[in-house]
């Protein structure tokens, strides 16, 4: 089930005992713990029926004890347990603690509502708790979304909001604000607040209101090596240089890869045609893949990943006197591209 079929059903008032949200993408997780814990119980019925625990604070004998308790004035209770990843589970095997976890789970109470958020990881799912679980109540899995889907995702989640977004605005979302789902949403809601939903929202939009520059950005600098363009290259890398926080060379570094990797694949589609699907981009995007493709023959492209990752390591201290800052490795790194 998705995250959207699972509130569907909440809304409709069909509810499981049990609720293992788990995985290494916590949005969705936040998504539906915020509306259990927001609109499963009437204002009035919280104050008797709503307990929000945490997983370091508690433990399963309290969590379960609670649990098989009858709701006050109400069908059911809602028990939340935060940060469930934080919990200490007893080992399965003759421990009473495990057979009364494994007990509860097999045949939990129908008018108590569990959720468990456990973020950031996975449950081990060799655990007979775990297949209790499954059975018994929904196990939702949130895993990131791949970066070849994040420009579609943004897109989706701005038309959600009924806003409409240009392809190059979607994309420098994506290149500057990564696959953190909770940092797009909470972006995406600062732009809402702030153009006319009857407006098209544009790369100004972007500059203005989530503090990316037009004109010194990750994206500009791409389409500046694509061309050869040196001085606005070094214009761009001068600008990240003095500008290290909003610019961090990480960041800069993991861009400029998945950039070239898209180029050395596109050298080697059989269909060119089919080029903005199997690079996971916008068709708007795909004659610039074209032009850098004319620019970097692949043999270069090949050189400039191996520089991409050589330079990753001397960012982290690897090979590298440990002196050079920042700045002057990516003037040395796109210096080596360009020449």
């Amino acid at each position: 089930m998705t995250a959207e079929d699972i509130i569907r059903d909440l809304k409709a008032r069909k509810f499981k005992p049990v609720y293992l949200l788990q995985g290494e993408e916590p949005y969705y997780i936040d998504q539906i713990v915020d509306y259990m814990e927001k609109h499963i119980l009437s204002d009035g019925e919280r104050g008797f029926n709503q307990t929000v625990l945490y997983g370091k604070d508690t433990d399963m004998a309290t969590i379960l004890n609670a649990a098989k308790r009858y709701p006050m004035m109400s069908e059911y209770q809602v028990i939340i347990v935060k940060e469930a990843q934080d919990l200490k589970w007893a080992n399965e095997g003759s421990s009473k603690e495990a057979e009364f976890t494994l007990a509860y789970f097999e045949k939990p109470l129908p008018s108590t509502i569990l959720v468990l958020a456990y973020k950031y990881g996975n449950f081990d799912k060799r655990k007979k708790v775990y297949k209790a679980i499954n059975n018994s109540g929904i196990v939702f899995q949130s895993d990131p979304v791949r970066d070849y889907k994040l420009v579609p995702w943004i897109e989706d989640h701005i038309k959600s909001k009924g806003y409409k977004i240009e392809p190059q605005a979607v994309a420098l979302m994506a290149e500057y604000l990564g696959t953190d789902l909770s940092k797009i949403a909470n972006e995406v809601e600062k732009l809402c607040l702030n153009v006319n939903s009857s407006t098209t929202i544009q790369v100004d939009h972007i500059q203005r209101n989530i503090g990316i520059s037009k004109e010194y950005n990750v994206f500009e600098l791409q389409k500046a090596l694509a061309t050869r363009n040196v001085l606005k290259c070094n214009q761009i890398i001068n600008y990240f240089a003095g500008n290290p926080k909003a610019n961090p060379l990480v960041m800069v570094m993991a861009n400029l890869n998945s950039y070239f990797s898209k180029i050395l694949k596109y050298h080697y589609l059989p269909n060119k045609n089919d080029a903005a699907k199997e690079l996971g981009v916008s068709p708007y995007f795909v004659k610039d893949y074209e032009a850098a493709a004319r620019t970097f023959s692949a043999g270069k492209t090949f050189d400039i990943i191996s520089l991409l990752r050589e330079y990753d390591l001397k960012s982290k201290g690897l090979d590298s006197s440990g002196n050079t800052s920042d700045g002057d490795l990516l003037k040395e790194l796109v210096f080596k591209m360009l020449h």
